[in-house]
């Protein structure tokens, strides 16, 4: 349940949970992470945040 006790309370199943806002929030939340350590002069690549294939 999203908002739990408000009047924009909102019941997800757990997949529609999981795909339409906990895996945005982990990349969005990667992404900014990555682009903090290359601001900050840290020597990081693609493959370091894409993972080797």
């Amino acid at each position: 349940v999203l908002r739990p006790g408000t009047p924009k309370e909102k019941k997800l199943m757990a997949t529609a949970y999981l795909l339409h806002y906990g895996l945005p929030q982990f990349f969005f939340h990667v992404t900014t992470a990555y682009a903090i350590l290359r601001h900050s002069g840290v020597e990081i690549g693609k493959r370091d945040y894409m993972g080797a294939y």
